[in-house]
């Protein structure tokens, strides 16, 4: 991935200078996936990859969030080597199979914050190694990522800003810490579709004071996710998403569901999280990406280390801006061709966000799931059982007719010497 990351990592939106690949000391990679030292580049040909590309000849990755998980994801993706490097990297670092989780869950074992973050994380990069083996020139031409949620983190491997292991252990503590923190108070999320008159921050305020009737102090209801132009999510005490849901002709909300998550994510309700994931962040060596990563705080592009790290902790308690990102990550002068983009993880939710945001944009989209195609692997599933037919049948000639098996090799032999004396 990183060697991908090092060749991707020309410019931004339109191009720039090349970076050069850092090594990470220290850091436990798994095999050849995570190698961090590159071998160094002919002179022309970095002086190539300077040059400024069209836009549609770049590409675009966007790594999903917490939600997208399902259990089946990444089979067939094993017989890939990297992949099976990450999951053994994986489950040394989480204390517990990850693989054999995502494969056989049980689901709810899955959806569980603690171990759904995880997963995602390994499994969209898992769909990247995919992407990197059918079609490396995707990977090479990347100029730009964003990554949902617990998703960024993914993205900053994928840039090179963050190492695989030292990333994958600061989403376990992430995960471990926002989920005792759910756990601590009764609380949700509601996905909201509104009408154009619909008025988020004042229905908030309606349902905040509705609790405080109720006798709870210092309630929580606010938007803490913009998806598109009319969707939110909104996150906080389960009496204020309640009194939403039943009040919803009244707010001007078409629909209102509750999402099946364990906690007010992206509130001040995770503030217990922040403290143990700035701990590890600060232990962690993080560098400049190689190319554009997006942040979820404020929609812009990271720009150092620092910037990083601070916006990941922040990132737990603000609102996710992904309708802002999409805006960011896809502007550009009237005319101007979109780049193609790439979903890689489970689930395509940001392509039907995405969709939604910029249908232009939308048109170049492409999903690379954490799982193999199901018409490859019956093709190889098929080669490999026409195989053990043939080796059967041959077998079974040989013991039933030896004869008649030796005398046609015979007859082969003979035929392939009269050709050869009659060529000579």
């Amino acid at each position: 991935l990183s060697r991908a990351a090092a060749a991707a990592g020309s410019a931004c939106s339109a191009g720039g200078a090349k970076h050069r690949p850092r090594d990470r000391a220290g850091s436990p990679a798994p095999g050849d996936l995570l190698q961090t030292s590159v071998e160094a580049e002919e002179p022309d040909a970095a002086a190539a990859r300077r040059e400024r590309r069209c836009p549609r000849e770049g590409t675009v990755l966007l790594f999903p969030g917490q939600g997208s998980q399902f259990v089946g994801m990444c089979r067939g993706l094993q017989r890939y080597p990297g992949v099976r490097d990450m999951y053994r990297l994986a489950e040394k670092v989480l204390g517990y199979d990850l693989l054999s989780l995502c494969l056989e869950g049980p689901r709810d074992a899955l959806d569980r914050t603690q171990h759904c973050q995880p997963a995602v994380f390994v499994a969209s990069l898992a769909a990247v190694e995919k992407l990197n083996h059918l079609q490396p020139e995707v990977v090479e031409r990347c100029v730009a990522a964003a990554g949902y949620s617990v998703g960024e983190f993914a993205a900053l491997v994928f840039a090179g800003a963050l190492g695989f292991a030292e990333a994958l252990y600061a989403v376990k503590v992430r995960a471990e810490a926002m989920q005792k923190a759910s756990e601590a108070v009764p609380s949700g999320m509601l996905s909201v579709v509104g009408r154009r008159e619909a008025n988020y921050k004042f229905a908030c305020l309606e349902a905040r004071k509705h609790c405080e009737s109720l006798g709870i102090e210092n309630p929580v209801c606010t938007v803490s996710n913009y998806l598109f132009p009319d969707s939110r999510v909104i996150a906080g005490h389960l009496q204020a998403l309640e009194f939403l849901q039943e009040n919803a002709r009244k707010y001007y909300f078409k629909r209102a569901k509750m999402l099946p998550v364990s906690g007010a994510f992206h509130t001040r309700l995770m503030e217990p999280a922040v403290e143990p994931l700035a701990e590890v962040l600060k232990s962690i060596e993080i560098q400049k990406p190689l190319l554009c990563v997006y942040s979820n705080v404020d929609g812009k592009k990271y720009m150092h280390s620092k910037h990083i790290q601070k916006l990941l902790v922040k990132q737990v308690v603000s609102p996710v801006l992904w309708e802002q990102t999409m805006h960011s990550v896809y502007e550009r002068k009237q005319g101007t061709e979109f780049p193609y983009t790439y979903e890689v993880g489970p689930g395509n939710q940001l392509g039907a966000i995405l969709k939604q945001c910029n249908l232009k944009a939308w048109k170049q989209y492409k999903h690379v799931d954490a799982l193999e195609d199901e018409e490859e692997l019956f093709l190889l599933f098929f080669m490999l059982w026409g195989c053990i037919i043939i080796g059967c049948v041959h077998m079974w000639m040989e013991v039933t007719f030896p004869p008649v098996v030796q005398c046609h090799i015979g007859c082969a032999k003979l035929h392939k010497k009269c050709s050869l004396e009659k060529k000579a």
